[in-house]
């Protein structure tokens, strides 16, 4: 089933963080750093710059190798995404008229170049925060956060967020699979039905958030989630910052 694959790629990314290369093994707070740290020196480029943001493909490169990472998962992910990218900058060749660049006697608009910068920018920024997910996992990234003094508020939203969207997807498989049990052909599956599902899952969802809710506050629940793990910074990443900070400022 369709649905069974795409749930199961949806907590993949948490699975490849538990491997033990370099990059997994170093603090979460310096993989935040360096991943924030590269997309805002990405995002930095003026709107008509391309080949300035050719060797920041260095970066996914390293840590791909390092990582461990599967390529092609990641890709098809910034693949899906990439669309938004693609509506953002389509526009800009009817827009941008003026020739910025002649390639092989043939004249490129503005608008085509920066909608490639786009391109561009959209993929590094993107593949860049899959990559950080799927080598520290999203509870790593939020504890790295709340080392970095980030309100404990939106922490706490985050990991509720991140933790309970796999709740109501498991509630969305159990309903979609007794809908297919009770159907036969095309029967029990026009936009009747789906809307009825969708009426349900809403009303499950709201019960489901008040047991949750009062079962956190029989437990003492404060407003803040506690991290196991401790984390520790070490020589490894001194010096990964420090490689990182010299090659953004030697790029940019």
């Amino acid at each position: 089933m369709d649905f069974d694959k795409e749930y199961f790629n949806l907590g993949f990314l948490d699975t490849l963080s538990y491997k033990d290369t370099v990059i997994h093994r170093l603090d979460p707070r310096t993989k935040v750093i360096a991943t924030v740290a590269l997309i805002i020196t990405v995002v930095s480029f003026p709107k008509y710059e391309i080949a300035g943001l050719i060797p920041f493909f260095l970066f996914p490169a390293v840590i791909f190798s390092l990582g461990d990472i599967p390529v092609w998962f990641i890709l098809k992910k910034v693949l899906i995404v990439s669309v938004f990218a693609v509506f953002i900058g389509i526009f800009n060749p009817l827009f941008d008229t003026h020739v910025r660049v002649v390639l092989f006697g043939i004249p490129v608009s503005g608008g085509w170049v920066s909608f490639f910068s786009i391109l561009l920018k959209f993929f590094l920024t993107m593949c860049s925060a899959l990559l950080l997910i799927s080598t520290t996992s999203f509870p790593g990234i939020c504890h790295a956060l709340r080392k970095l003094r980030i309100p404990e508020i939106f922490i706490s939203q985050l990991l509720f967020l991140y933790r309970y969207i796999f709740v109501l997807i498991e509630e969305t498989l159990r309903m979609v699979r007794a809908r297919d049990l009770r159907s036969f052909g095309k029967k029990g599956k026009g936009m009747g039905v789906f809307i009825n599902l969708i009426g349900t899952l809403f009303m499950r969802t709201i019960e489901r958030a008040d047991r949750i809710y009062h079962a956190m506050l029989s437990r003492g629940f404060s407003g803040t989630i506690h991290y196991v793990k401790k984390d520790r910074l070490r020589k490894a990443d001194f010096v990964c910052l420090s490689i990182t900070g010299a090659v953004l400022t030697l790029f940019r």
